[in-house]
């Protein structure tokens, strides 16, 4: 017999070669019938693949990453026994999930497929899916391999084989297609009901220019029908929410190739909305006790060497700078934790110094490659709102709450609502893969588990996906339409310490080793703004929008009373403009709609006369009277103290 602990902490014991889907149908036939994988001691497999020893296990649904993520890896695969039928001759290369569905990437040979080819696909998937054949794993020869895709004439596969080591291949059968697969695959294709092709793009084999081009097409699957008209819904409004497109709308940021590919330029009314952003971060942490701190945009590569950070990145990092005087190797910045610890370890610290709190907006800098840059979300340059504590290991639990504080002050404000709390643990099957001792591990995660409980936290706990230096608390927040975003996140970190030699002297007078908590509650600015862009639509709260009030004179003859006005509003801390052009105000307000400026202010002749302004607020609010400049301020201010409460 064998022990099956489950997430809830109870324990089944089943023969051994008992497969989860098996546990399953014992739990529930309900359960069984939505069960697409299973996570077993961390790693992801068939649901039909038997247990043979003591593990832990999480049955993985629709509802989660991992079985969405198992389904689209199987749709590939039934995707493309729906092109080999249609399309006789076609060569498959490869075939992943990624975030929203998957991909296959397909060499057509002399058989042309367009945008005009997709319903077909999506049809011959359909019937396939109705099928209900089974996907079974069967574990191969590296010659019997290399026969059967010899045979088949597929040369893209042939070429994986030969870098696979013999003795860990695996070929997944459904239907009447046999694909090369590590897996993990669903139980059978009928849990598909929907399916849709996407898109199609270029792709070279492997990635290299110098391979053939190979044709990438884009698809997603579902459960149910209305849940990809759902999606389909979601991306036509993705594609307005475009903070590419929004952001060049608004003027808030620039990319030039001469610049450098990933590095934005921040134009004026983007500079003020990251600037607001800041500042607005910058008070909440100086009430929290944080200290501001600057750190070089360089950094030597010893540094990072000592961090762990050029053995874990140095590949994929920007290549070290080098200086005249011969051995000296820099590198751009990479991480801000190394310097912070530098700067804790500039001079002598006492518990009394404890908690020690530094946070700085830094600027980071990490190789991207060209096809993954993505405007503000995936770029090369960015600057994290990054803080790390230092404390002992009893501070520990009262440090993350405030952490926790200071984020949900940040969603509140910024009108995320829709939240859960990812509280990451280790792995109880694979100890090794971390450092640190198991009181202090013990006592991390029951104070992370323990302060999620008591503020109020919607949590799901991973097994598994703690830090190799300690567990993590993440924030997976949905913006307006749905999508899933991680923003903000709280790690307690026992390895730099150690490579650092970082020590206080504690009440007892020896020598201790603080507990480093790693926290960015925006992530990045750059990352935060595109998310918020999206999230918002561009109309960004009135706080922090760049221009809150547009002036619009009737006429160019009572332009000097707009300007008057806008000088007045700066007196009471509101920001406007003035719209001096001849344009007919009606023209004005149109425009003003479209470049989300919050109040617009129509000013005439009995405004003039009276000393009033006319003001009219976005989103199809309209008209709200005549007001004195002094009472719009105070309607204005009042709006923006609820909003900041």
């Amino acid at each position: 017999m064998i022990k099956i602990t489950l997430p809830d902490g109870s324990v089944r014991e089943v023969e051994s070669g008992t497969t989860a889907l098996q546990i399953a149908q014992s739990i529930s036939e309900g359960l069984a019938r939505n069960v697409l994988a299973a996570e077993v001691n961390g790693e992801i497999i068939d649901s039909f693949r038997p247990i043979t020893t003591d593990s832990t296990l999480k049955l993985l649904t629709w509802n989660d990453d991992g079985g969405k993520s198992t389904m689209w890896h199987s749709s590939a695969h039934l995707m493309a026994e729906a092109l080999e039928a249609l399309y006789p001759g076609v060569k498959l290369a490869i075939g992943p999930p990624i975030e929203n569905g998957f991909y296959y990437d397909v060499d057509f040979g002399t058989h042309s497929f367009a945008q005009e080819d997709f319903d077909k696909v999506e049809k011959k998937m359909l019937e396939l899916a109705r099928t209900k054949s089974e996907f079974v794993r069967k574990e191969v020869s590296k010659a019997d391999a290399l026969s059967y895709f010899t045979e088949k004439g597929d040369p893209y596969k042939i070429e994986l084989i030969n870098d696979l080591e013999d003795g860990k291949i695996t070929f997944y059968t459904q239907g009447n297609f046999t694909d090369l697969c590590r897996g993990p695959h669903i139980p059978n294709t009928g849990f598909v009901k929907a399916a849709k092709l996407l898109n199609v793009a270029g792709a070279y084999w492997r990635g290299d220019e110098k391979n053939k081009m190979l044709t990438r097409v884009y698809a997603i699957t579902f459960p149910k029908q209305a849940e990809l008209d759902e999606y389909l819904k979601q991306v036509e409004e993705a594609k307005k929410r475009d903070h590419r497109k929004l952001g060049k709308e608004l003027g808030l940021f620039h990319f030039s190739q001469k610049v450098g590919s990933g590095l934005p330029l921040w134009l004026p009314k983007g500079t003020d909305l990251r600037m607001r952003l800041q500042n607005f971060l910058q008070v909440a942490q100086k009430k929290a006790g944080y200290l501001q701190v600057i750190t070089p945009h360089i950094g030597s590569k010893e540094l990072y060497e000592t961090s762990g950070h050029w053995a874990k990145y140095g590949a994929d990092s920007f290549r070290p700078i080098s200086t005249p005087q011969e051995g000296e190797l820099y590198m751009l910045k990479p991480m801000n934790c190394p310097h912070h610890c530098e700067i804790f370890k500039a001079a002598p610290r006492s518990y009394r110094d404890l908690p020690y709190r530094l946070a700085e907006f830094g600027t980071v800098y990490r190789f991207e490659q060209t096809g993954e840059l993505h405007g503000l979300t995936r770029v090369r340059g960015f600057t994290q709102d990054d803080a790390h504590i230092f404390c002992t290991v009893d501070q520990v639990k009262e440090e993350v709450g405030k952490v926790i504080d200071l984020v949900l002050y940040i969603f509140k404000t910024l009108d995320f609502t829709d939240f859960l709390a990812q509280v990451s643990l280790r792995d109880p099957a694979n100890p090794s893969k971390y450092i640190g001792s198991d009181e202090n591990w013990d006592k991390a995660e029951i104070a992370i588990k323990e302060v999620a409980a008591e503020k109020g936290l919607k949590t799901v706990v991973e097994l598994g996906e703690a830090a190799f230096y300690g567990p993590k608390l993440d924030f997976m927040v949905r913006d307006a339409i749905g999508r899933k975003w991680q923003l903000g996140t709280v790690q307690i970190d026992y390895n730099l310490p150690e490579r650092f030699e970082l020590e206080y002297t504690g009440a007892d007078n020896q020598k201790h080793r603080p507990v480093m908590i790693h926290r960015a509650p925006f992530g990045s600015m750059e990352r935060f703004v595109a998310i918020l862009i999206e999230h918002c639509a561009g109309q960004f709260p009135l706080w922090l929008t760049p221009e809150q009030v547009r002036i619009l004179p009737v006429s160019e003859k009572y332009n000097d009373y707009a300007k008057k006005v806008s000088s007045e509003l700066e007196n009471y801390d509101i920001r406007a403009l003035v719209d001096e052009r001849n344009e007919k105000v009606g023209k004005k307000i149109r425009e003003a709609e479209l470049e989300k400026v919050p109040y617009m202010l129509i000013v005439g002749e009995d405004e003039q006369a009276a000393g009033t302004v006319s003001a009219r607020k976005r989103g199809g609010e309209g008209d709200l009277g005549k007001f004195s400049m002094a009472d719009f301020a105070e309607y204005v201010n009042n709006e923006i103290k609820q909003m900041l409460a």
